[in-house]
């Protein structure tokens, strides 16, 4: 796990050194083991390292390897790089290394860009060729780890954080109108290939793209799962789905084993994490270390889940880390996790995730998290009516329940300057809701969710604030094998028991009831939920100031409305309509916007 960056030039000038050393300067938390940088004419590289696997320093980055004439920087890890380096042995390449960064690149000497239809793992990673002067790109299925890209006409720069692109300097960072729609409309999930900056892009997940020497590229999609009933299950019966989900979750988890230090489990208290714990327990782990974090209560609101994370701990004899925070804590908190953010993000479980990472990297490097079986296997509340819905009945059910505010609302909320043509968040889903490879309304949101939602909300949340503290979070819940499988599971049993009916039903059979018959949790700060104090300060002083008012993204008239009553408006999600505008204004000032 790693940060990475360089730069490209198209023009026939050298690449810009300097701007690449800014770059990584700006990564130096997501890797703090090791620093390291090349440069050939055209094409600079930066990086700095995490030591998780290949301790040595034949395991630094750039990687080098000049009998193949192949150099490459790479942010993930791949699962399978002990079977791939067997096989790759087998057909006569020499490594000098033990790392999985060197059998990426043997892999893509031996499979080109088909090596990636060979990785379990997760992964951004770029790959120069000496010889052609190609470049190549690729980022893994889920988009759990990110690359961020800015092109123009003479170059192209890329990192493994948005603030780190900033920090090469020359970016448009101009708001992209579509984007701050997708912001406002949906949760804060701004699709890739677009940020909040109209100078700055992502590639998607799933996407290889080839660079020439002369600027031209190509890119393709590797990989698609659909979301349909398949032959080969015809037949099967609830427990045959479940003992084959199950057998996946736990490859999945054991998958994420692979490491040359010791490896713990995010423990939220709810049934994915407890999942984790409970199979990791039956792999034959023992002192398993599983840490939790909670708030002060606020407003009569609950700001821990202990209870259940006890039980677990308890249950399995873990190791197990309480981490308590108070509500001064937390204000103080959120000045690091807005820094940390690559684009902004609303959801309240960034500050927690940003402050339970600090904790617990303190004491390990590598952790499990739960994240991700809610999209993958129907655990929100917005499924349930969209049962029996055809795909297009179910773009306005989706909408009705996700979306923060319709088009209508969002002509009231944003100045003339900033506004989108048309309902561009609308439009989006559709098209990805009617898409060829989903059945029911069921399957096309868990597909959009899976596909979208999660890859820039949740899964970007857990990168980035992991990350910060130089913590890496596998997420056994994206292994594409199981993803696949459950794409293709019936949605009557995803929506089963009040909603992961599957996973439930596989929960009774390793870990305590109490953690599954309860009613569904989050990650509750419920200072942020409910604004008051050093945080509502924070807010107002973002809204109001001269930076804001020159940037005039927000009509006046709204955020005086709001202002005059912090908490009296929600979103459907329950988020809070004044904290979504004051983390994108906080956002755009802490990074210089």
């Amino acid at each position: 796990m790693c940060g990475l960056s360089g730069e490209i030039t198209f023009d026939g000038s050298l690449a810009d050194t300097a701007a690449v050393d800014r770059m990584v300067c700006a990564l130096v938390p997501r890797g703090p083991d090791g620093q390291g940088a090349w440069s050939s004419g055209r094409v600079a590289l930066g990086h700095r390292r995490l030591s998780v696997i290949d301790l040595s320093p034949h395991g630094a980055q750039p990687m080098v390897d000049n009998e193949l004439g192949l150099t490459a920087v790479f942010n993930g890890c791949i699962y399978d790089y002990q079977e791939l380096r067997a096989e790759l042995e087998g057909h006569g390449y020499r490594f000098f290394s033990t790392s999985d960064t060197e059998v990426l690149i043997k892999g893509y000497h031996h499979w080109g860009t088909d090596v990636v239809d060979h990785l379990h793992g997760m992964f951004a990673v770029v790959i120069h060729e000496r010889d052609t002067g190609r470049v190549v790109m690729a980022r893994d299925r889920l988009g759990i780890k990110p690359l961020y890209l800015a092109e123009t006409p003479d170059r192209l720069r890329f990192a493994s954080s948005l603030p780190a692109l900033l920090r090469g300097g020359d970016v448009d960072t101009s708001i992209d109108p579509v984007a701050l729609h997708h912001y406002l409309t949906w949760h804060a999930v701004v699709p890739a290939p677009h940020t909040i900056l109209a100078g700055v892009r992502k590639l998607p997940p799933a996407t290889v793209r080839v660079i020439e020497a002369d600027g031209t590229s190509r890119e393709h999609r590797y990989w698609q799962p659909r979301y349909e009933r398949r032959p080969e299950h015809e037949g099967w019966s609830a427990c045959d789905w479940e003992d084959a989900i199950e057998e996946a979750l736990r490859v999945a988890v054991r998958r994420r084993l692979v490491a040359d230090i010791p490896v713990g489990v995010l423990l939220s208290g709810g049934l994915d994490s407890s999942l984790i714990v409970g199979l990791l327990a039956q792999e034959g782990q023992t002192g398993l270390a599983t840490f939790s974090i909670g708030f002060e209560a606020v407003a009569g609101r609950a700001g821990d889940e202990f209870r259940y994370s006890d039980v677990i701990a308890e249950h399995f004899g873990t190791d197990h880390h309480r981490i308590r925070v108070s509500s001064d804590e937390l204000a103080g908190a959120l000045d690091h996790a807005i820094g940390a953010m690559s684009e902004p993000m609303v959801s309240h479980d960034v500050v927690a995730f940003d402050l339970l990472s600090e904790r617990v990297s303190q004491s390990i490097k590598v952790v499990q998290s739960g994240q991700g079986a809610d999209e993958v296997f129907a655990g929100y509340h917005w499924y349930p009516p969209l049962a029996g819905l055809s795909p297009e009945q179910g773009v306005a059910a989706y909408a009705e329940r996700f979306f923060d505010r319709d088009d209508d609302d969002m002509a009231r909320l944003v100045t003339d300057r900033y506004r989108a043509d048309g309902d561009p968040s609308l439009a989006f889903v559709r098209r990805h809701m009617l898409a060829d490879g989903a059945g029911t309304a069921v399957d096309a949101a868990l597909r959009l969710d899976s596909e979208v939602m999660l890859v820039d909300d949740p899964v970007k949340r857990v990168d980035n604030m992991s990350m910060a503290w130089g913590l890496e979070a596998r997420v056994p819940f994206l292994d594409h094998d199981l993803v696949e499988l459950a794409a293709a599971c019936p949605p009557e049993l995803k929506l089963a028991d009040g909603g992961k009916g599957v996973l439930k039903a596989i929960g009774r059979r390793i870990i305590p009831a109490e953690v599954i018959d309860r009613p569904k949790g989050y990650f509750p700060v419920p200072a942020i939920t409910h604004l008051e104090g050093k945080v509502l300060d924070m807010v107002r002083d973002a809204l109001c100031g001269q930076a804001a008012r020159e940037r005039g993204l927000f009509r006046p008239e709204y955020v005086d409305a709001l202002l005059a009553d912090p908490n009296g408006e929600l979103t459907p999600l329950k988020g809070n309509k004044l904290w979504q505008l004051g983390l994108l204004e906080l956002w755009l000032q802490t990074h210089g916007v």
